[in-house]
């Protein structure tokens, strides 16, 4: 997985490119660990992101538990598959999807 991040202000774009899972979710948990301090506003976007795991999941989870102490989080541009998934387990009503 790629992940590309920009920082304009206190608004921080984050774009994933090829598969969020087991073997990736860590690096991408390390790179919020070392960005979110002072973001207010959190972009996703997923126009290159291929697949989600559980493990994705969680990270996203997490990362949005931060975000509502500090600011928004909302992900863009998401593919079929992962929305269908975002659906089925119920993260529909809980992220901020666009």
């Amino acid at each position: 997985m790629t992940i590309n991040k920009t920082l304009d202000n206190d608004m921080l774009t984050i774009a994933l490119e090829g598969r969020l899972d087991t073997t990736t979710a860590p690096q991408l948990e390390g790179e919020l660990k070392t960005s979110l301090d002072g973001v207010k506003k959190l972009v996703f976007d997923f126009a290159k992101l291929d697949y989600i795991s559980s493990a994705g999941l969680r990270v996203m989870l997490a990362t949005q538990k931060i975000m509502n102490k500090q600011g928004d989080m909302v992900i863009h541009n998401v593919c079929a598959d992962i929305q269908e998934v975002f659906e089925i387990t119920g993260f529909t009503d809980i992220l901020t999807i666009e």
